[in-house]
């Protein structure tokens, strides 16, 4: 039998935390200190990958005095910026996920993609941390997470989705403005990143499958 105009529209929200890994701060991976927030939709094209497009922003901080590292403990640098990123690609489920099979389901589920995000480019000067100019770049955006279908057309997940950015100033260590390049400092050949963790609740609906023989 083959599996045809299986296709159903999610939509909902993303709420949690984010955290931000550079050359300011701590180090730990996974380790939300701002809220984040955020509205998704997803095209189910079968049971097993769906389209996914996100809007999701956060406050991001980082404050050396945090740090277990001693040279940045001592240095004493701290920032906040905005991050405000719009993402889309594709979500891939390690389980059968038939959305319009009644039965309790939950899968584990990858997503990637391209996400493009605005924040504000900064530099540190007499010891803080200012702003220059509003700008944006691109990530990498790689995610994992678990999801279930706790009622009918709603489904709750978690998630960890790591952003591998193409810039390292989210933090003032490297900025742009060629007239502040004596202002850097910290390893300049590795690019910033920053995580977002928490929960998504979405709301399910969209055309039955039809069921076919050959």
């Amino acid at each position: 039998m083959n599996f045809l105009n299986a296709q159903i529209h999610e939509v909902g929200v993303f709420l949690g935390g984010s955290n931000y890994i550079g050359d300011v701060g701590k180090t730990d991976y996974i380790s939300p200190n701002e809220l984040a927030f955020g509205i998704l939709y997803k095209w189910n094209k079968s049971p097993r990958h769906s389209y996914r497009f996100s809007y999701m922003q956060s406050t991001i901080t980082g404050a050396d005095i945090d740090s277990e590292v001693p040279n940045r403990y001592l240095r004493g640098y701290k920032f906040k910026n905005n991050i405000k990123e719009f993402s889309a690609g594709l979500e891939f489920n390690f389980f059968d996920f038939n959305l319009h099979d009644s039965k309790r389901k939950i899968t584990p589920y990858i997503y990637s993609g391209v996400t493009v995000f605005i924040y504000d480019e900064l530099y540190v000067g007499n010891g803080e941390t200012k702003f220059d100019f509003l700008s944006y770049s691109y990530a990498i955006p790689m995610v994992v997470g678990v999801k279930t279908n706790f009622a009918e057309n709603f489904i709750l997940g978690v998630e960890v989705g790591a952003r591998y950015t193409f810039t390292d100033n989210l933090d003032g260590s490297n900025p742009k403005n060629e007239n502040l390049q004596a202002l850097k400092f910290g390893n300049i050949n590795s690019n910033d990143w920053y995580v977002f963790s928490g929960f998504t609740l979405t709301y399910t609906f969209g055309e039955k499958p039809c069921y076919c023989a050959d």
